[in-house]
């Protein structure tokens, strides 16, 4: 069975006192303090924690059963999921000031917050440091302490570069539609998406569970990383095309001027005069403006595209995923757990 968020939040509270307990070593006044503890809260706290649980739902395949949310292996897989969560929270407190964003899970935006403002760039730091604090603190007498410290940069970094790619190809306030690519595209999801979503989680799971062989850590990465560019391709079709009462949100991918899948495959099967409509409404913040693009992708049938491009996607990664090699540890079922929670979502 499949871990659930309330299991998965029981451990939360454990890990914000390993927290404490080791900043109170270096006498932190009580108001940074509780400042620590107020934020960690606020920013890590309310998601849906998919990325978290899926190390310990990948540990649980890999182990043959299922993790008991009462036991000492539980809490520490839960805890390489925190970490994530942390990684996530720091990533998104620095990605709202960048974007000048309102809003995050229903709530302001941290900086936003009364009496926070560009306190929250430390505290995105606060969030990436507390990682490698709670690694060292649980994990240090591992094997694997080096290898999990590493993957953490690593992703980190490719996370980083992602970000700034897609921050210089598609700036709110600059619309350049000649600086948009499919191979900028990929770039971006796979470094700014697919690699802390897909891959971290069940790369620190085969870690945790003593089956990171190379061999292993390299499958993972030839399924996960393609199936991290569907999934995101997928987002941007959901965003022009979904009912926004079941995708729970109102798409503004067009009015924010994203390097989307949809646009670069609209910008591929334009003649210059429909070219010319996208030149003048894409990146507007119009609701008109937006309409007239999401008529040009009905006419030229990119929903359709889209349904015809999924599944071909599909079958490939369902080639990939029953060639894998068990001998090692691995199991295909990791995978299909991963492409049966996106394949056909609709929010």
């Amino acid at each position: 069975m499949p871990t659930t968020l309330a299991e998965f939040e029981s451990v939360w509270p454990r890990i914000v006192a390993d927290i404490e307990g080791h900043v109170k070593n270096y006498k932190l006044p009580q108001q940074s303090l509780d400042w620590l503890i107020k934020q960690l809260n606020y920013n890590t706290v309310g998601g849906k924690c998919n990325r978290g649980m899926s190390v310990v739902d990948t540990s649980s395949l890999l182990r043959n059963k299922t993790l008991d949310p009462a036991s000492e292996d539980y809490f520490r897989a839960a805890l390489l999921g925190w970490m994530i969560e942390l990684l996530q929270a720091f990533f998104l407190v620095s990605d709202d000031i960048m974007d000048s964003s309102k809003t995050r899970r229903g709530s302001p935006c941290w900086y936003l917050v009364p009496n926070v403002g560009m306190v929250a760039i430390n505290d995105a730091f606060m969030l990436e440091s507390s990682i490698y604090l709670l690694l060292k603190k649980h994990f240090r007498q591992e094997k694997s302490y080096i290898d999990m410290v590493e993957l953490f940069h690593e992703v980190t970094l490719q996370t980083e570069l992602g970000q700034m790619c897609d921050l210089l190809t598609a700036p709110e306030d600059h619309v350049d539609l000649d600086n948009f690519s499919l191979e900028k595209f990929s770039f971006i999801v796979i470094f700014k998406t697919a690699y802390y979503s897909f891959y971290l989680p069940v790369a620190l799971a085969l870690h945790f569970c003593g089956f990171a062989t190379e061999r292993n850590l390299q499958t993972a990465l030839d399924i996960l990383i393609p199936m991290g560019e569907y999934f995101q391709a997928q987002d941007d079709y959901l965003d022009a095309f979904a009912d926004p009462e079941t995708l729970g949100k109102i798409g503004t991918d067009i009015q924010d001027n994203k390097c989307s899948w949809l646009i670069n495959q609209a910008l591929r099967k334009v003649n210059p005069e429909q070219r010319k409509i996208l030149e003048e409404n894409y990146g507007v913040k119009s609701s008109e403006t937006e309409a007239k693009v999401k008529a040009l992708y009905h006419e030229l049938k990119l929903a359709e595209f889209y349904e015809q491009w999924e599944e071909e996607r599909v079958a490939d990664l369902k080639t990939k995923i029953s060639k894998v090699d068990e001998s090692e540890g691995l199991k295909k079922e990791v995978f299909e757990a991963f492409l049966k929670k996106i394949y056909k979502r609709s929010k």
